[in-house]
């Protein structure tokens, strides 16, 4: 029996029109190559505007029929928006490095999510819990989490098959934190290389504060697995290709009408992405340097029309028309013209005829997912005589070692390359093609999708993505006041009653916070513990109007409510030997002159590194590397570690929250119990499991906590049900 999957890219592989059937491109090329062993419903646009009911009815009908797809019919102004606008004159520039293209309008986005909306009632329609669900492609980024929050028995997969880019060029986008949000809903997120996976890391730390693994990003109490999966070619389909007669009749007649001539070949998308002027800017160079090669080479660019409909390319097609002209105007001979630009579809036969014949593949793409064109030509051209000069910014770079690498920007190293790769012998150019023949062999559009797959059945299975952890139900806030008996609550400041802040003197009390705890000082059945690692002064100016006990640096000093409204306050276990803070100090002081934007705080029981104003993942770097020398420091001292948010805490052995909650609890019998925190200085508390006490995790990392909710503010949300009682 064929797995199911449902594949949802931002347009269906038909024809334009009210007939349309279907029509190749490289995602279909992708797709085919597992079409025997998976059943693959596709959603998509149609690529046309929307037409009358009748037409839509009968399209849907013969697409569902004859080729499972189901289409998503979309009005002129809803294409304007979603694929014109937000999706390609917004995110795409910015993905490929070009943020003087990239422009937005909120009109737009209001229309995409729109649009995302309709995307997901088509996949509703069809998929079941547990189906598989693949996502292709910026376009519909927003869509994993959409899907998620109908479905979360879906198995959810994106595929980013452009670049993902530096966290400075992703920065620039109005809506990255929703974009950024919306994709982390998939179960697992691939790229085509590793340094994409690695900008997007830094990205969400960057622009959403979550830390992450090289395999996984925790959030909302889930966990995304993110992976690399680099695109390979469908063999299966270039082997029935030059096996057809039109591919051996189409090389026959280019073999005749080049005979005479050394092939250079292109084959882009026009796009401005990859490098097609500067291209003809390097032709123009080899030309120039190069003119005993005037008469005997061709360079056949084949520039296939992609998003003709954004404003910007109308200008680069006048560019790249001028450029092309004014070559083959000012080297042209009688009998050679030196550059062939053809602008248009050509059928795979014909391209493949091209690929056998060329003396050199010039793939220079000025940034790249993938690019296939690289790897196709490796797989056609067997004659022996075929070379591959490419760009280090395509994908495909990552695995083709033996290519000659060139930078797409540097155009006389480009024409010395082409230069030398015309004079190369024949054993010298199979040398360097027959391992990335092999590579291609081996690493195929099957092995692709099937790991990609195979991966997202493993994520979607993986204990990890749903923590066994139940989500904080504002129902559970009756325990504390429609039952009768003691209450107590255990609150931890920063990070759970308080968002944090760059400066952490300006985390003050919110208005909501104060309004709650000033109910909460009417209530006679209701005992309040601020527990915090602040130090005592400043819980005492914040809350030292409230009949609260102030329990400061993690338990060490507490101001018990007796005192109120006094401010004296006690060491809760007495004295300890703090000798070892002067060692400690050391190592922190060196860290932080090391560390732009970090600092020391002493407390008395602790010595605290902060690197909230730091560089995160320079901060997080350097965070890692104190506690690896920290910990081959401390072996004999009486201290323990605490890696805590932007921060590194080391303190007494013998103080933590969970000693000091342990201590009033047992001085005193409460019926019920709460405690709540964000951080690991809280795990703690959270492992006194006891039946009368609950504990909640505030945010998304892993815990020992029973309940979880997301932020401070719906925290505080819930602490106000308790405070209305």
């Amino acid at each position: 029996m064929k797995n199911h999957i449902i594949n949802v890219s931002s347009r269906l592989p038909v024809s334009k029109g009210e007939d349309p059937v279907k029509s190749s491109n490289s995602l279909l090329t992708l797709m085919d190559s597992i079409a025997d062993t998976h059943s693959i419903w596709w959603i998509g646009w149609t690529g046309s505007p929307q037409p009358s009911h009748t037409v839509c009815a009968h399209i849907k009908k013969k697409l569902r029929a004859e080729y499972q797809y189901i289409p998503v019919f979309l009005k002129d102004e809803e294409i304007n928006a979603f694929f014109n606008g937000f999706s390609n004159s917004s995110i795409w520039p910015l993905l490929h490095y070009i943020p003087s293209q990239s422009s937005y309008d909120d009109a737009w986005y209001d229309v995409y999510m729109h649009v995302m909306e309709r995307f997901a009632d088509c996949v509703m329609e069809s998929a079941r819990d547990g189906d598989t669900v693949w996502i292709h492609d910026y376009h519909l980024m927003p869509l994993p989490l959409i899907l998620k929050k109908r479905n979360a028995g879906l198995k959810i997969g994106f595929f980013f098959h452009t670049p993902f880019p530096s966290y400075e060029l992703f920065r620039c986008h109005p809506r990255r934190e929703e974009l950024l949000n919306h994709v982390l809903g998939a179960d697992l997120i691939g790229f085509q290389t590793f340094g994409y996976l690695r900008h997007f890391r830094s990205t969400v730390l960057r622009i959403l504060g979550i830390e992450s693994k090289i395999n996984e990003i925790p959030h909302r109490g889930y966990v995304t697995k993110i992976g690399v999966f680099p695109v390979g070619v469908n063999l299966k389909k270039i082997s029935d290709v030059v096996s057809l007669p039109q591919y051996t009749e189409t090389l026959e007649l280019y073999t005749q009408r080049f005979k005479e001539r050394r092939i250079v070949l292109s084959v882009d998308n026009f796009d401005y992405s990859k490098g097609i002027l500067h291209k003809l800017h390097v032709i123009e160079t080899f030309l120039n340097r190069y003119p005993e090669h005037r008469d005997r080479v061709t360079f056949l660019i084949i520039a296939i029309p992609v998003r003709e409909e954004i404003n910007e390319y109308m200008h680069f097609t006048h560019d790249v028309a001028h450029a092309v002209g004014y070559i083959n105007g000012k080297y042209s001979t009688v009998t050679n013209i030196p550059v062939h630009f053809i602008q248009q579809h050509l059928e795979f036969y014909d391209i493949c005829a091209l690929y056998t014949l060329a003396d050199i593949a010039l793939v220079t793409p000025l940034i790249d997912g993938m690019n296939l064109v690289a790897k196709e030509f490796i797989a056609v051209n067997n004659t022996g005589k075929g070379m591959l000069i490419l760009s280090e910014f395509a994908g495909s770079s990552q695995e083709l070692f033996n290519a000659v690498m060139i930078n797409p920007y540097n155009n006389l190293q480009v024409a010395r390359a082409i230069a030398e790769g015309l004079e190369m012998g024949v054993d010298e150019k199979r040398r360097m093609i027959e391992p990335m023949r092999e590579r291609i062999r081996t690493n195929d559009a099957v092995f692709w999708a099937n790991s990609f797959l195979l991966a997202l059945d493993a994520a979607a299975e993986d204990p990890a993505i749903a923590v066994n952890i139940k989500n904080l139900d504002p129902s559970i806030a009756a325990l504390f006041t429609k039952h009768s008996g003691k209450k107590a609550l255990f609150l931890d400041y920063d990070g759970t009653l308080r968002e944090f802040t760059d400066n952490p003197d300006e985390a003050v009390p919110s208005e909501q916070l104060t309004e709650i705890f000033s109910r909460f000082k009417e209530r006679k059945d209701l005992s309040v513990f601020i527990i915090s690692g602040r130090k005592m002064d400043f819980l005492l100016k914040h809350f030292g109007k409230y009949p609260f006990a102030l329990i400061g640096e993690h338990g060490y000093y507490i101001r018990r409510p007796e005192a109120f409204p006094g401010t004296e306050y006690t060491t809760m276990l007495g004295e300890f030997d703090m000798s070892w803070k002067t060692e400690i100090d050391k190592i922190f002081k060196y860290f932080s002159k090391t560390t732009p934007g970090s600092s020391v705080e002493e407390k008395s029981s602790a010595l605290v590194w902060h690197y909230r104003k730091s560089d995160p993942e320079f901060g997080l770097w350097k965070a890692s590397a104190l506690i690896g020398e920290l910990t081959e420091v401390i072996s004999n001292l009486p201290v323990a570690i605490h890696h805590g948010q932007k921060i590194v805490e080391v303190s007494s052995q013998y103080v933590n929250k969970g000693i000091a909650m342990a201590r009033i609890i047992n001085d005193q019998c409460f019926d019920r119990v709460l405690c709540a925190g964000d951080d690991k200085t809280d795990e703690t508390m959270f492992k006194l499991k006891k039946d009368n006490i609950i504990s909640v995790k505030i945010g998304e990392q892993e815990t020992e906590a029973d309940y979880r909710i997301a932020s401070p503010s719906r925290f505080r949300k819930f602490l106000a049900l308790i405070a209305d009682n």
